[in-house]
């Protein structure tokens, strides 16, 4: 199912939740909504899905207009994050609640009903569980049962809001991989809430990142870590420093004379310079940023060092690749480092 969205907007005592956003979406694509708390992304989700009536806009399941139907008109699947199972009802019970729901006229009968949830219990990778109830299982197979419920119907387009955001972070890392796995077996247009980055780069065939009830960026993972549209993207995605200063003849110079280093190709005039923390590297000619180490700390892989740079409140990061030839320096020495890539941006008023 192809879905289009023109024009949406939504307002909410005099706020703009949703403002004109305009969204085309292939059939089968996997489309993270991403964004902070307020960006709009519930919101949108809701309005796809009939359970909010857009204040001005449409809704194109394909070529049918749905602007104005409800959710049961629009046979969509809708997964909460905090899976919303029947708990009076059995794993098998909760999965066929859809189908059972139907007016008669368009209710399977029982054998298909069974045949259509054992399928699914088999497609969830939970076949013997059908039995139990809801507070016999896990946080991740409790969701895992709420997709199985979403799928029973067939839906034209299955909508997950904030899917994992009730569970803890390994159960959340292998979650996600198996509904990667799962979507590409189903092949179903899917589009999941997420304020979780790394989440939504890992998942989606494509990230719409949101600003405020606008769209920011849309993008493959790639396209928008490698290439961030706004120096608001660069800092949401990833972990980022940013200096603010200006560009003269292809060198960048921060407002406070800190930081000095090159910035080819790149205009005159007041710009936000945004650098990744593993982009920095030791400077050994003294050009670069300057700066007095305030602290360091060992990951697993690297040496993640807090920098002090020029007047600047917030702390700089830099990340060493952990090696036998690394070297940390200690709290209290003054470094230079330099970036081995950066990116620049016209300074947001």
């Amino acid at each position: 199912m192809e879905l289009t969205l023109r024009g949406l907007e939504k307002r909410y005592s005099g706020v703009s939740a949703l403002d004109s956003v305009d969204l085309d979406i292939a059939s089968g694509e996997l489309i993270a909504l991403l964004g902070p708390s307020g960006s709009g992304k519930t919101t949108l989700l809701r309005v796809i899905a009939g359970l909010l009536a857009p204040d001005r806009g449409r809704v194109l399941f394909g070529e049918r207009d749905a602007t104005r139907l409800s959710l049961r008109e629009r046979n969509v699947g809708f997964v909460f994050q905090h899976y919303a199972l029947f708990k009076h009802m059995t794993v098998a019970e909760n999965i066929a609640f859809g189908l059972r729901s139907r007016p008669r006229a368009r209710r399977p009968d029982k054998a298909t009903i069974a045949r259509r949830v054992d399928e699914l219990l088999g497609l969830i990778q939970l076949p013997d569980l059908g039995g139990r109830y809801p507070e016999q299982l896990s946080g991740g197979q409790k969701q895992r049962v709420a997709l199985a419920r979403a799928l029973a119907i067939d839906p034209s387009v299955l909508l997950l809001d904030e899917p994992f955001g009730a569970l803890d972070a390994k159960v959340r890392v292998e979650l996600r991989r198996w509904l990667r796995k799962l979507h590409e077996q189903t092949g179903q247009t899917t589009l999941f809430v997420t304020h979780d980055q790394e989440e939504a780069l890992e998942l989606a065939d494509r990230v719409v990142l949101l600003r405020d009830g606008r769209i920011e960026q849309i993008g493959t993972p790639e396209q928008i870590y490698q290439a961030p549209a706004s120096a608001y993207v660069f800092d949401f995605i990833g972990h980022s420093n940013a200096l603010e200063g200006a560009v003269q003849a292809s060198v960048f110079v921060s407002a406070d004379g800190a930081a000095r280093f090159a910035a080819p190709g790149i205009a005159d005039g007041p710009v936000v310079a945004q650098l990744r923390p593993h982009d920095l590297v030791r400077s050994e000619d003294h050009a670069g940023i300057r700066a007095r180490v305030l602290a360091t700390h060992r990951r697993a892989d690297r040496i993640t060092i807090e920098l002090a740079v020029g007047d600047r409140a917030k702390a700089f990061e830099w990340d060493m690749i952990d090696s036998l030839d690394a070297v940390p320096p200690t709290v209290g020495d003054d470094v230079v480092v330099r970036p081995t890539r950066a990116m620049f941006y016209p300074r947001e008023e």
